[in-house]
Order: C-alpha cells, then sequence, then structure tokens
C-alpha cells in the first residue's frame, strides 16, 4: 500500500510509482492510520522508494537563538514567527497613552522567521518573510460582525488591486480547521501557478476572541481590561455606569511576499500580436514605475519639453512610485521596456508637442495612443492612480 496526503493532486502519478515498486496493485490509504511498524512497507508521499518514511519527530516551527555572551539555556530566546504579539504587547500603552475608544486598530509590518522543513516556490515559502498584520480590538458583543467586514473587506481589497477574478477565492475555514480560540477564520486564497488547480493563502483574517489579552494579563500580571465609558447601566444624570472588558481581537495577517507574488504571477501577460509580447499588467496603484516621459528623438528642443514634464510628474507623484525618462533607443524599445516593467502609462513628446503643446499617451495594456494636452498630463495620471 501506499500513503497519500489528503487531497493530493499527484496521487494518480504517486499511485504508478508505487505499482512500479511493488510489482502490482496497490491500496491508497490514509499517511495517518499508518502504524509506525509497517513504515517499511509504506511509499511515502513524494518520496521515490519504498521504506524511506521515518517515524513522527517533535518539530519546533520557531528559531532559537542566545542573548548575551554565555549561552547558556538561560540566555536562550526565540526569533518571532508572526509580528501580533508586539501588538498585544504595547496594547496597554496604547490605550492609556493615544486615548483612543474601542472599536480601534493597531497594525503593523515587519519580518517573521520560520523553520520552514521544505523552503520553496520562489518566494511563496521561505524561512524569512515580511507580513502585515492588524489587531482590531472590539466590544465581544460586536466582535462576530466586525469579524465579517475585516473578512470581506479584506477581499475587496485584493480585487482592488488588481487579483479579481477566478484565480482569487475566500475561504472559511471548517471547524476542524480552526486554532482552540478562533470563533472564526476565513483564508483569502490565489491560486498560483505552483499550486494550480489549487490555491494558496495570502492572507488568514481570524477571530482570536480575547485569548491573547488574557494569557499576556495572566502572565505579565498587569489589568489589561478596558474601561468603556459608553457602555453599562444608564446612571439618573444621563451618562453610563461604564464596563470593564477584555476586547477581543480580529486579526487580518497578509504576507507581503506572497502578495508581490501573486500580483507578478496575475500580471504577467502574454500577447502574441504585439511587437514585444510580453507585459507586466499591473494596476496602476500597485504598478512600481508610474509613468515614462519619452523624447521622440534626443535633439530638436525635445529632450527640454520632456525634462519639464518629468520633473513635474516626479514632483507631483515621486512619493508613490517611480517616474522614468528615457532618450536612448528607439521609441518601440523603450515603449517595450516600460511594457515588460509593468508602468502603466508612457508619454511622448514628438514635433506635436513643440508646435500645439500636445503629448502622446499610450496605455500599456492596450497599447492605444492618444494625445492630450501638455498641461492635462499630471491631471490625467491623478485620475488614473486613484
Amino acid at each position: 500500500f501506499f500513503a497519500c496526503r489528503k487531497g493530493a493532486p499527484r496521487e494518480a502519478k504517486q499511485r504508478k510509482k508505487a505499482e512500479k515498486a511493488y510489482g502490482g496493485d496497490v491500496t491508497t490509504i490514509m499517511l495517518t492510520s499508518v502504524p509506525v511498524a509497517q513504515f517499511a512497507k509504506v511509499l511515502a508521499p513524494d518520496a521515490e522508494k519504498v521504506g524511506t518514511l521515518t517515524e513522527p519527530r517533535q518539530f519546533n516551527l520557531m528559531f532559537s537563538t542566545y542573548i548575551g555572551a554565555t549561552a547558556t539555556e538561560d540566555d536562550k530566546a526565540y526569533m518571532r514567527p508572526e509580528t501580533a504579539q508586539g501588538v498585544f504587547l504595547h496594547f496597554k500603552n496604547v490605550v492609556d497613552t493615544s486615548r483612543v475608544k474601542v472599536p480601534f486598530g493597531i497594525g503593523n509590518t515587519g519580518r517573521s522567521f520560520r523553520n520552514e522543513v521544505t523552503p520553496r516556490n520562489f518566494t511563496f515559502r521561505s524561512r524569512e518573510f515580511e507580513q502585515a498584520e492588524l489587531e482590531f480590538f472590539c466590544h465581544p458583543d460586536e466582535s462576530l460582525a466586525w469579524y465579517q467586514f475585516w473578512r470581506d473587506f479584506r477581499m475587496d481589497w485584493w480585487k482592488a488591486i488588481g487579483l479579481a477574478g477566478e484565480n482569487l477565492i475566500l475561504r472559511e475555514h471548517d471547524k476542524d480547521e480552526l486554532s482552540h480560540y478562533s470563533q472564526g477564520t476565513s483564508d483569502v486564497e490565489y491560486r498560483f501557478p505552483f499550486t494550480a488547480p489549487g490555491f494558496g493563502e495570502l492572507e488568514g483574517i481570524a477571530h482570536r476572541g480575547n485569548y491573547d489579552l488574557t494569557q499576556h494579563q495572566k502572565h505579565s500580571g498587569a489589568k489589561l481590561e478596558y474601561f468603556d465609558q459608553e457602555r453599562g447601566d444608564l446612571l439618573p444624570n444621563g451618562s453610563r455606569r461604564g464596563e470593564r472588558y477584555l476586547p477581543h481581537c480580529i486579526e487580518p495577517a497578509a504576507g507581503l511576499d506572497r502578495g508581490a507574488l501573486a500580483l507578478i504571477c496575475e500580471g504577467y501577460t502574454r500577447d502574441e500580436s504585439r511587437p514585444s509580447p510580453e507585459f507586466l499588467k499591473l494596476h496602476p496603484r500597485i504598478a512600481p514605475i508610474k509613468a515614462a516621459v519619452f523624447p521622440l528623438v534626443n535633439k530638436d528642443g525635445m529632450p527640454e519639453v520632456a525634462e519639464n514634464l518629468y520633473n513635474d510628474l516626479f514632483a507631483k507623484f515621486g512619493r508613490s512610485g517611480f517616474i522614468e525618462m528615457d532618450a536612448k533607443q528607439s521609441i518601440g524599445k523603450r515603449y517595450a521596456r516600460m511594457d515588460e516593467a509593468g508602468c502603466p502609462f508612457c508619454f511622448t513628446i514628438d514635433g506635436e508637442t513643440l508646435t500645439n503643446q500636445t503629448v502622446t499617451v499610450r496605455d500599456r495594456d492596450s497599447g492605444a495612443q492618444s494625445r492630450i494636452a501638455l498641461d492635462a498630463v499630471a491631471p490625467f495620471l491623478l485620475e488614473k492612480l486613484a
């Protein structure tokens, strides 16, 4: 017999391997049902030979290190596997100093470290990666509604930056997938080329209840309850008695590396009808190069007009992305270079610009060209990047 993962897409291929290894029919079973004593007879998932499956071992997902010079067990520390706990650590400081009211959120981005057994698929699974996490604190009675809000809002956000379509899904976790403290979890998943026909996780939106604050309060000895002056019984003077509670937390946690990889996978496009068939169809808000300015030829006053336009666009949009200026090679090659880099719009200064103050604007996705007034370029770009 051979073992397979639940729903493994390569089951048929693995079955052929097992039949070849055993010289006959085989039986498919779940790996979790195989006793250790029978491991020598099993073709393990993705293995080439029978009997290579080892006994279960204790595995730590966190990287350990030592702080200080002595490197004893008393100096042992762990590199963070997520950025979220720093937010819970500073929850009391934020409440006491920033005058926030529930509901409120604390967001951060940063590097996380996980001891992945098999890092693979470009930056999809790696041992260090960038995360963006939000801990949104709310009243327990309103937590389910906020969970549903953030679940739908995050899905809509991914769609808004270019991942809309059949490659993007929102999957609610089954009960047997939930953490012991979770009251609900959903994943935004994308169909990467290396996961197809399945999907890979981009972001998880979790209803964590008050588990984290409870644990921090228990082990630190600090009172982390929030006093809500707008809740509680109504007093004779019209004010509220107030209510103390540990807020519940909704946590959207996204992988920034995975998000960038998904956008590149989705944006990569081939159009054989174009002179240069490959281009990167990124949403203008995400494209690292927002616009390019080209003088048609590097003479006759065109470079000077192009430089003035470049300086104007850089002053207005330079903080949101690059503005390129390029006068080298043919105009077709310059267009192709920007297409491959995902630049959505190119503005070309030509002979007509010098006579009637108009420029050619070229759209990356369609390759179509049109003319607009020179002083309308910045408003045009502002509208497209909104």
